[in-house]
C-alpha cells in the first residue's frame, strides 16, 4: 500500500537514526555525525557515516546510502511496507489503512492467521500421533532428523475424513473461516457435509516473510492423483507469490550473500539439513515475475539447482526467458546443473553437502544458459543455419528491457559466437554521451595542459604512495591484473572527481579501457553526469548506488585500488587527478600506436608500397613522441 508522506517524516522524526543504525554498526560520534565501519561491504578503516541531523547514512567506501526505513530493509531484507510497519511500531504510530474497507480486510486476515496457525499445531499433533506411525517412517527413511522435523513444523493429515473440521470446529472455528483459509471444501448444496481439503498426508506449513503460516503443501502417502497437492488461493495465499522457505532463507541469505533455489520442499529442507539454510522453492509450478523479483530481495544472483535431465534443463530455460525482461545492472540469476539422475536431495543423501557445494561453485551465468538454449541439440555447419542462430540471440536479447545489460549480452554472445565460428557479430558498442554528435560541451575548454613535473599525490598507476606496505607490493601482477587495476584507477578518479568525466569522456570512449561490467558501468557514468552535470562526487556515487551499482563503487573505490594511483582519492586536488588521469591516457596511446604499428608492419610485409612504408614510418614516429613525453606507467619491480 502507499504511505502518506507526512506518516513516513513522522516516523523518521521519531526513530533515532543512530539508534537504528547502531544495533548493527558499532558507531563514534565525531561532532554532529557518527562514523564505524560499513556494514554492508569489509573494512578496515570507518568509511561509514550516520548524520541524524541529515536522516541519512552513507559509506565513502562502497556508496550505500539512505535513510532509516532503507537501513532495515537492506539489514533484514524486508520489503518496503514490512519495514515501515516494524519502525512505525517502534515509533508507536499506528499504521494508516486507505479505507474502512480495507481494514475491515485486514481484520479478516488477522483471524485468518489465527485459523491456519491452530490448523498447523493440529498436524504437527497428528504426526507425534500413533495414527502418525507411517508418516514418521517416510521421513525417517528420507533421512530427516527430530529437530529438522520440528524446525520446518511438519505435520500429518489422517485418513480420514472430517476429522480436521470437527477438531477445529471443537476449538471454536467456524465451517466459514475454515473454508476461507483453505482447510476444508464446501459443498454446492448447502445440505452437503464439508470435506477436509488435506487427508492422509504429509504436511508441510507454507508461511510468509514473516514467518507466519498461510497454507500447506501435502505429500500423499497412498494412492493419489496428486502426489503433491498445495493449498488452494486464499486472503492469505497466492501460489504465484510465494516461495517455501522464504522467511527461514531471508536472514540467511542476507548474512552469506547466497541463495539456492531447488524445485521442492523435501530439497530444501535436505539443504536445511545439510547446512544450506538460504534454500526456497516455488510451490510445484514455473517460477512466475513476481517470485523472480522476491528472490533478487534476498541475493544479487541467486542460484537455480536444476535437476540433471532434459526436463530440468528445460525448467531452467523457462526461468531464463522469463527472467530476460526482468534484468537490470546488478541482478541475474545463475544455473547449476546436477549429475545426471540427482537431485539436492539425493545427492546429499549419496555423496554429502561437499558434492552439491561443488555443484553450487560450477553455476553458470544467464549468458551461457541463453546461448545453450539455441544451440542445445542443434548443428550449424551452414552458413544458413548461423544466420539463424544470429537472429534467435538478437530476438532473446531484445527482450532485456535495459540498454547498457543488451550491449553487455551482444558483447559476451558475440565473443562466445567467435570462440565457437571464427568470426564476431554486432560488434561492441562505443560509449558515447547524449547531444550533438556524441560530443561533450566544453570539450576543449580543459583547464590548462599538465605543467612541469607532477605534483605530490599525483604518483603515476602502479607506484605506491610514500611508506606504503602490502603484501607481493614488489612483484610485478599478471598483466590482466595490472589492466584491471588501470581501469580501476581510472574510475575512481572519474567518481571521486566528476569534473573530470566532462573533459576527458570523449577520448576515454575512443579507446577500449573498460571490459565487461566496467565498460557497462562507465556508459552509465558518462550518460548520468551528461544529464546532470552539476552532480559533486558524494551525489553522484548516490545515484550509482541506487542503481545497483554498489558492488562495483566497492572494488573501485577501495586502498587496493588507491594504492597503485593516489590521484584517484577523494581527498586528492582535481589537478592532481587530472595529471594522474592524463598519464593513464598517455599510456593507452602508445599502446594503441603499437597495435596500429604492428598492423601497418604487417600490411607492409604483404605489400611493400611506398605508401605503406610512409604509414608504418608515421606511427613509429608516434610512438617514439609519446615515449619522450609520458612516463612509465608499470608496476614497480
Amino acid at each position: 500500500m502507499a504511505f502518506p508522506p507526512e506518516f513516513l517524516d513522522e516516523i523518521r522524526a521519531r526513530v533515532p537514526l543512530a539508534g537504528i543504525v547502531g544495533r548493527r554498526v558499532k558507531l563514534t560520534k565525531r561532532g554532529r555525525e557518527h562514523s564505524g565501519l560499513c556494514p554492508f561491504h569489509s573494512e578496515k578503516t570507518p568509511s561509514f557515516t550516520v548524520s541524524e541531523e541529515k536522516g541519512f547514512y552513507h559509506c565513502f567506501g562502497c556508496g550505500a546510502h539512505g535513510d532509516a526505513i532503507g537501513f532495515v530493509m537492506r539489514m533484514e531484507g524486508l520489503s518496503f511496507p514490512e519495514a515501515v510497519e516494524r519502525l512505525a511500531g517502534e515509533a508507536g504510530l499506528q499504521v494508516p489503512r486507505a479505507s474502512p474497507e480495507e481494514r475491515a480486510a485486514e481484520r479478516r486476515r488477522a483471524d485468518l492467521y489465527d485459523v491456519v496457525e491452530a490448523a498447523t499445531v493440529w498436524f504437527e499433533e497428528r504426526l507425534a500421533a500413533p495414527e502418525g506411525a507411517q508418516a514418521r517412517t517416510y521421513l525417517n527413511g528420507r533421512g530427516l532428523r527430530a529437530e529438522t522435523v520440528a524446525a520446518f513444523r511438519l505435520g500429518f493429515a489422517p485418513d480420514k475424513r472430517g476429522v480436521l473440521r470437527a477438531a477445529l470446529n471443537a476449538r471454536g472455528l467456524n465451517d466459514a473461516q475454515l473454508a476461507e483459509a483453505g482447510l476444508i471444501k464446501l459443498g454446492d448444496d448447502p445440505n452437503d457435509t464439508p470435506r477436509d481439503y488435506f487427508f492422509n498426508r504429509i504436511v508441510f506449513p507454507i508461511a510468509d516473510r514473516r514467518g507466519r503460516v498461510i497454507a500447506f503443501g501435502g505429500r500423499a502417502l497412498g494412492e493419489s492423483r496428486a502426489k503433491y497437492l498445495n493449498s488452494p488461493e486464499t486472503p492469505l495465499f497466492h501460489k504465484g507469490r510465494v516461495l517455501y522457505n522464504l522467511a527461514r532463507a531471508r536472514q540467511a541469505a542476507h548474512d552469506t550473500g547466497e541463495l539456492i533455489v531447488c524445485e521442492g520442499y523435501m530439497d530444501v529442507i535436505a539443504l536445511g539439513q545439510a547446512g544450506f539454510p538460504a534454500a526456497v522453492a516455488p510451490l510445484g509450478t514455473a517460477i512466475t515475475e513476481e517470485q523472480i523479483a522476491e528472490l533478487w530481495r534476498l541475493a544479487d544472483e541467486p542460484v537455480l539447482c536444476l535437476d540433471g535431465d532434459q526436463a530440468g534443463r528445460r525448467a531452467g530455460f523457462r526461468v531464463a526467458g522469463r527472467a530476460l525482461g526482468l534484468l537490470r545492472p546488478g541482478r541475474s540469476l545463475r544455473f547449476a546443473m546436477l549429475p545426471a539422475g540427482e537431485d539436492p536431495d539425493s545427492l546429499i543423501q549419496g555423496q554429502g553437502p561437499a558434492a552439491l557445494r561443488a555443484v553450487l561453485s560450477g553455476a553458470r551465468p544467464l549468458s551461457e544458459l541463453l546461448w545453450l538454449m539455441e544451440t542445445d541439440g542443434h548443428r550449424f555447419e551452414t552458413p544458413e543455419r548461423q544466420a539463424a542462430l544470429i537472429a534467435a540471440l538478437d530476438q532473446r536479447i531484445r527482450g532485456i528491457g535495459d540498454e547498457a545489460l543488451q550491449a553487455a549480452y551482444r558483447d559476451a554472445l558475440s565473443r562466445r559466437f567467435e570462440r565457437q565460428f571464427g568470426f564476431g557479430i554486432w560488434g561492441r558498442r562505443s560509449v558515447r554521451s547524449p547531444g550533438s554528435g556524441g560530443r561533450w560541451p566544453g570539450k576543449g575548454a580543459r583547464q590548462g595542459g599538465r605543467q612541469g613535473r607532477q605534483q605530490p599525490g599525483s604518483r603515476q598507476f602502479g607506484r605506491a604512495a610514500s611508506g606504503a606496505t602490502a603484501a607481493g607490493l614488489g612483484a610485478r601482477p599478471a598483466p590482466d591484473l595490472l589492466r584491471r587495476r588501470q581501469s580501476q584507477v581510472l574510475l575512481a578518479a572519474l567518481v571521486n572527481h566528476p569534473e573530470l568525466i566532462a573533459e576527458s569522456a570523449e577520448e576515454i570512449s575512443g579507446f577500449t579501457l573498460f571490459q565487461g561490467k566496467f565498460g557497462i558501468f562507465f556508459g552509465f557514468l558518462v550518460d548520468l553526469v551528461a544529464r546532470e552535470p552539476d552532480l559533486d562526487s558524494e551525489d553522484l556515487r548516490c545515484h550509482l548506488s541506487k542503481q545497483g551499482y554498489t558492488g562495483i563503487l566497492g572494488e573501485i573505490l577501495s586502498p587496493q585500488v588507491y594504492v597503485h594511483g593516489r590521484f584517484a582519492r577523494p581527498d586528492g586536488s582535481l589537478d592532481e587527478a587530472r595529471h594522474g588521469l592524463e598519464d593513464i591516457l598517455k599510456a593507452y596511446r602508445r599502446r594503441q600506436a603499437a597495435a596500429a604499428a604492428e598492423e601497418a608492419g604487417r600490411r607492409l610485409a604483404e605489400d611493400m608500397s611506398e605508401e605503406r612504408l610512409a604509414r608504418l614510418e608515421a606511427t613509429r614516429r608516434l610512438i617514439r613522441e609519446s615515449e619522450s613525453s609520458s612516463e612509465d606507467l608499470d608496476y614497480p619491480e
